[in-house]
Order: C-alpha cells, then structure tokens, then sequence
C-alpha cells in the first residue's frame, strides 16, 4: 500500500511545490492566512475530500476529510507567517507536505480502513490556533495527529517547550518632564525595573525556563513622562508546572516595576497556553523507521533532546491525542528558523525535497500504524476512552 500511497504523492508533487511557493510568495499573519488557506484547500477539493470552512469559529481553519475507515487520521498545516520576515518558520513546507500525506492516504484509505482528515490550523506563531479547534471539539473522534516542521535537522522526537504569550500594561501619570516631573508618575520606568529584575533572576532560572520580550510602548515625546507603557513577553518552561513556576517569579519582577515607581500594572494572556510537545512513543519509532528508509539521517534520540525547538501548539494535540511533531530538514546554509535567511531557504531545492520527502514520511508512518493491529487497537481505544470522558463531564 505504501507503493500506491507514495505514487499519489508522485503524481502531485508538482501542485506540491507550487503550492508551497504560492503561499510562501504571499505570507499572512495569524488569523488573517486568507488566501492561504484558498489555495492548501484546492488541490483537497479537486481530489474528492469533504470541506468544511471556518471551524471552530475561526474564519481561517479547515477540515478536509476522504474516507470511511473507524481509524481516523489527522494530519496538521500550518500557513500563518511571522511579521516582517515572513515564512521564516517554513508553515508553506508544513502545509504542502500535509496536503501530499493526505493526497498519498486517499490514494488507500480503503484498504487501510482510515479516514484522512486535513486539519487547517492558523496562528500557530501567536494565537493558538489548534488550542482553540481542540478546546471547541473540531479534533474529537481524531485517533492519531501528525505534521512535520522543517529545521537545520531531521530531528525524530523534537521537543518543544512549554509557553505563555503576555502582554504586561503598565499605568502612569502623565505630566511635562521638566517643568513638574514631580506630578508625573512613569510607566516607562516601571518597564525598566521590571526588565532589570528579570534579567537579574534570569541567573537562578531552572533548565529550560527562559524569559524573552520586547518593549511595545513606552512613552510618545521625551518631555512628557509616559503615562502608558505595555511590553511582550513570552515565558518558557519545559512542562507546564514549571511554567507555572516561572510565572510566579515573573509576575513578582513586573510587580516591581509597578511598585517602584507608584504606577499600575496588569498582565494579560494574548493567547492560550502552549503545552509542551509529548509524542506518542510508538508513532515516533514508526516514522524513524519511514525518514530513516527515504534516505534520509535524522540526529540520534541522543542528541534530538540536547536543545528544545521553540514551542508549538501541537504540544496541546498531543497531550490530548496521540500524535507526532517531527522535523524535517533543509539544506539552510546555516540559518536557523525565524532568521530572513531561513525564510529564503524555504523555497529552494532542498525545501521542495522536504515537501515531498515530509509527505511521503508521514503518509508512510500512517499506512505502517494502522495496519499493526497491536498499535491500531490501541489508538482506537485511546479514542473511545477521550469520547467516553468528554460524555461525563458534559453530563457534569
């Protein structure tokens, strides 16, 4: 079956890459991938898979779905791009390949006993697109999640961190910095001794905790004391209890800020907390064994867990639903992702390659599953198990 699967891939791999370049060409922004999502849905609507548009409430996120099978099969794309460098995360690669796996499953969906379902998911840079699908029921009856992400690297079991996404407002008083300073009360200042707490504490963090955040208002002319400054910051953590660790500690240095200078200050969540990644052991060491058999070199376990990718939102899939979050790698002249110089990689020969290589890998590692009877009873039965504990706390 993996024969018929890799030849449907074959046979769209030029609409692939086109597809990939297409929306690398025009990146969007989180909850605004319009057209994006207009052209990953086309080459699924021309091969027979059922669209719904708008899930979950979100104007741009999908479900495609081919098949009848009681295995259902996810598989994840990504298309919102970054400010000002756009695809330098490469979500056109994750979109096009995910679209090739899900071409490759349809061409056996039959004969595997699965339905392929494409989910569209937005805002994975900031905003939390899957969190949201998840939360509002859009992955219920999934039994298996996967995508793949590019890198430097073919990175198997990457992990990820876990992460909150906040703004922090402080509130001054505003007044002319030299005639009466005295009446001024100064959000600016506040935002410079919440920085210097943070980066003294940044010393006693633990593993993998980290702090990193810009400034996105601090004042509007340098004779009046700000009486508004807000920063950005994301805090990261390599489970969600240490998480919630650092944003004790945190919140206290933004306290201080306030404290110090006689403002206030609030903190708000921008977008849903990221858990971090927690692949399925068994799918994991299937997909292994598929990149590994494409030629493909992926870094050894060893080595995979040596340094953490950023964080995704994937991490709240597969904490719910069994699931993978490989990466696939390109030839990026040593440029890492969220560098322009990544981005321009996006679209070269050996991005097209992981397009290809990603789909193929992924519809294999699914063919490979669900025709183990051990490992399909068993997502079948996580499945069953998610159903049956989402029935009692409805009744709750």
């Amino acid at each position: 079956m993996t024969a018929a699967a890799d030849t449907g891939i074959a046979r769209a791999s030029a609409e692939l890459l086109a597809l990939s370049h297409a929306i690398h060409a025009e990146p969007e922004l989180a909850f605004a991938e319009v057209r994006s999502v207009a052209k990953t849905l086309e080459p699924l609507r021309a091969a027979g898979f059922t669209i719904e548009s708008g899930v979950a409430d979100l104007p741009t996120a999908f479900t495609a779905s081919y098949g009848s099978g009681e295995l259902v099969v996810g598989i994840c794309a990504e298309y919102d791009a970054l400010p000002e460098i756009g695809h330098a995360c490469g979500h056109n690669i994750i979109a096009a390949s995910a679209v090739g796996a899900a071409l490759g499953l349809a061409e056996v969906a039959d004969a595997c006993g699965i339905t392929v379902q494409v989910f569209g998911t937005p805002a994975e840079e900031s905003g939390g697109g899957k969190v949201l699908m998840l939360e509002r029921g859009v992955f219920d009856g999934v039994a298996l999640a996967m995508m793949v992400h590019p890198g430097p690297y073919d990175i198997v079991g990457a992990p990820s961190l876990a992460l909150a996404d906040l703004s922090i407002v402080f509130h001054g008083r505003a007044a002319h910095a030299s005639a009466a300073p005295e009446r001024g009360r100064n959000a600016g200042d506040a935002v410079t001794i919440a920085q210097v707490a943070l980066g003294l504490l940044r010393q006693h963090l633990a593993p993998e905790q980290q702090l990193h955040g810009i400034v996105k208002a601090g004042g509007v002319a340098p004779n009046i004391v700000p009486d508004h400054a807000e920063l950005l910051y994301y805090l990261r953590a390599a489970d969600s209890a240490s998480l919630d660790d650092l944003m004790r500690r945190a919140s206290a240095c933004f306290e201080a800020g306030a404290l110090a200078t006689g403002t206030t200050h609030e903190i708000r969540t921008l977008a849903p907390t990221y858990t971090e990644l927690t692949p399925d052991a068994a799918v994991l060491y299937a997909y292994r064994e598929q990149i590994v058999g494409i030629g493909r070199v992926p870094l050894s376990p060893e080595l995979e867990a040596a340094r953490p990718l950023g964080s995704t939102d994937m991490g709240n899939v597969t904490n719910a639903i069994p699931g993978i979050h490989p990466v696939i790698g390109i030839d990026a002249a040593g440029a890492v992702t969220h560098q322009p110089e990544f981005a321009a990689a996006c679209v070269t020969a050996s991005a097209d390659l992981a397009v290809i290589d990603g789909a193929t890998a992924l519809a294999r590692t699914a063919i490979q599953v669900a025709g183990d009877r051990v490992h399909r009873d068993r997502l079948l039965e996580r499945c069953i198990q998610r159903r049956d504990i989402q029935r009692q706390e409805d009744i709750r």
